[in-house]
């Protein structure tokens, strides 16, 4: 018996900057949902800290709250979120200096009064924590469905901002060195957010970008736009779409391919570096990573339960995954 997974029908960018760094990483991780057991205080401290972003600006912008208030709010979420959570000694992204972190953003980019109010809605909400999912192109089908394609993201706020529109992103760092804002002119994240954006409403000139940095010592800020010019948007459109018709013949073959270059090493390793070290990748598999399903859409993993594991070769899979529809 042979079996392949199902097509993704929802991309963001996430799954496509996983795509073009390596195709075989890509399938590991989000066609057959293997991932890491290890533990990110990053992502971890950097999820908290957005959950209590999000809450104090909907309990000031959609409950009416006091912008103190709405602090408190915020912190109280982000310390749920933070949970139980053992921080490494050497990190300073403990529960109480997250907490700290949003003190000090809530002090610098005051509620309503740090010239970025989110954009109003038709529903009288906001542009809080503002949510697509849109067809990438008309032609641009699922193989076996025929439904299209879709792009999906979320942006953590769409503002009015020096006279533009820009959807925002809230990053959390170590540190803001002078060239911290070149990471954000080509990235395809925020290019993404644009075109979205700009399928809503006129004079979307760029992204947002707010960064916090959190120290032993101390708290750092800086917000830069990142302009997206007409072609550069479509551009990207453009290159999405190829990429994701690569995908298609990848799947469609049963063939991924290796990047076998730098990426491999990129930020530390890259997080199948073992499996793809080994001649049998499968043990590497079953004993080091766990099997959870991103969902693009939700922008959150679901755990599995592996019933029978995967036999891995270069062109097809052997096993079946609980819940995830696999094609016999």
């Amino acid at each position: 018996m042979t079996t392949r997974p199902p097509f993704p029908i929802a991309w963001d960018s996430t799954m496509v900057k996983a795509f073009r760094t390596c195709p075989k990483m890509f399938y590991w991780e989000y066609m057959l949902h293997y991932k890491t057991k290890a533990s990110s205080v990053h992502l971890h401290a950097g999820k908290a800290f957005a959950s209590g972003l999000e809450a104090m600006r909907k309990a000031f912008w959609h409950e009416g709250l006091s912008s103190e208030d709405a602090l408190l709010k915020g912190i109280g979420v982000l310390l749920t979120e933070y949970g139980d959570f053992e921080c490494p000694s050497d990190s300073p992204k403990s529960a109480d200096r997250m907490a700290g972190a949003l003190e000090y953003y809530h002090a610098t980019y005051p509620l309503g009064g740090d010239g970025a109010d989110p954009v109003p809605l038709s529903d009288g909400t906001r542009a809080i924590e503002f949510s697509f999912a849109i067809p990438l192109h008309g032609s641009l089908r699922h193989p076996e469905t025929e439904e299209p394609i879709i792009y999906t993201g979320r942006a953590d706020q769409v503002v009015s901002w020096a006279g533009g529109i820009y959807p925002e992103d809230d990053k959390t760092t170590g540190q803001l060195g002078a060239k911290w804002a070149d990471n954000w002119l080509m990235r395809s994240q925020f290019t993404g957010y644009v075109w979205a954006a700009r399928q809503l409403w006129e004079k979307v000139q760029g992204a947002l970008v707010t960064g916090i940095a959190i120290r032993k010592t101390g708290f750092d800020h800086a917000r830069v736009p990142t302009a997206r010019a007409p072609f550069m948007v479509d551009r990207w459109h453009s290159q999405t779409i190829e990429d994701i018709m690569r995908a298609m013949t990848m799947w469609e073959t049963g063939y991924w391919d290796y990047n076998l270059d730098e990426s491999c090493n990129n930020y530390g390793k890259c997080p199948m570096l073992d499996p793809c070290m080994s001649i049998n990748p499968q043990p590497w598999l079953d004993t080091h990573y766990e099997i959870r399903r991103w969902d693009p859409i939700s922008r959150s993993e679901e755990a599995l339960k592996l019933l029978e594991r995967p036999k891995e070769d270069d062109m097809l899979l052997s096993g079946a995954f609980e819940g995830l529809g696999f094609r016999i």
